[in-house]
Order: structure tokens, then C-alpha cells, then sequence
């Protein structure tokens, strides 16, 4: 007879984080993106405006043909607004949404690199305590001394209806 090991749920849930995450800077924080949700890096650019949307909805691009909604991700943790600098980027994302999948431009301070962090540095985002609203955390890295709060970015722009803005995705 053969018996099965079950790792705790934590462990389980800790080694499906682990892989590459683009990280960024937002002011001083930094914050790690799953890279398979990452579809490029562009500089910033014009964005058009769209009325009734959240200030956080900065707008739309058009980028190579598709329409792609842009959000401020400063705004979208409450954070103070941010000058356009050189640094300044728009990282597109894939967005789950609704079980439509569509891309997002997500507008960071700044790009840092790609890490591989593994299971074993990455800590749950309820050791934060129930103050903390941390259901759009994955984890928190821990690269050397550094902390990288790392996103679950569908839960960051939950219950934002991104795909209506997207013409790709507007019902008809």
C-alpha cells in the first residue's frame, strides 16, 4: 500500500508563485509582475482620455491597431500622482477579467529587471495581518535585503470593468 504525501496548502501554494517577475518601482516601493502576464514594455505615450471613468483609468491607447485601457497604478493604491519622467513606462499586461482575457497598460515610475524568485523567498501576504486589504498580493519577495510586493494584477484591477473600455471586447 502506497501513501500519499500532501504538502501543507501554504506550501503548495508558495512553490505555484515561484518563477520570473518583472519588477517595478512605484516612488520608493517595489512590486514584482508574474512575467508570463507581460506582454511588453513601451515607453510613456499620449493617452486618450475616456469620460466616466475612474481617475485611476487614465484612458486608452492605441497600440499597433489595438485599443488597450491605461491605469495609473499609483492612483490605484491611493498613492500621490507622479511627474511623467524618462523612467516613466507603461508595462502592457494580459488581464482575466470576467473570463475575458484582453491587455492593460499599467503606467509604473519605473522598470527595474526580471527575478526568478523561488518558493522559499516568497512569504504569504496574510502574515501582513487583517488591517491590511492583501487580497491582490501573491506574496512578498524576499531578494537580499530588499521586499518586492508581488501582484496578483487581475485582483489589483478587480471589479474594474477594463474590458468594456478595450473596443476590442465592447458587446455590440
Amino acid at each position: 500500500m502506497t501513501t500519499t504525501v500532501t504538502p501543507p496548502a501554504a506550501a503548495r501554494k508558495n512553490t505555484a508563485q515561484e518563477g520570473k517577475f518583472l519588477t517595478f518601482a512605484l516612488g520608493k516601493e517595489e512590486y514584482g509582475l508574474e512575467i508570463l502576464k507581460v506582454r511588453e514594455i513601451i515607453g510613456y505615450m499620449n493617452i486618450t482620455a475616456v469620460p466616466r471613468t475612474p481617475p485611476f483609468v487614465k484612458g486608452v491607447i492605441n497600440l499597433r491597431g489595438q485599443v488597450i485601457p491605461v491605469i495609473d497604478l499609483r492612483l490605484r493604491f491611493g498613492m500621490e500622482p507622479a511627474d511623467i519622467t524618462e523612467q516613466t513606462c507603461i508595462i502592457v499586461a494580459e488581464i482575466n477579467q470576467n473570463e475575458k482575457t484582453f491587455n492593460a497598460g499599467l503606467i509604473v515610475d519605473r522598470v527595474q529587471e526580471v527575478l526568478d524568485i523561488n518558493a522559499e523567498d516568497i512569504e504569504e501576504s496574510s502574515h501582513l495581518g487583517s488591517a491590511v486589504q492583501s487580497d491582490f498580493i501573491l506574496g512578498i519577495g524576499k531578494i537580499g535585503s530588499s521586499i518586492k510586493i508581488l501582484l496578483d494584477i487581475d485582483r489589483v484591477l478587480g471589479g474594474v470593468h477594463l474590458n468594456e473600455t478595450a473596443s476590442e471586447n465592447t458587446p455590440s
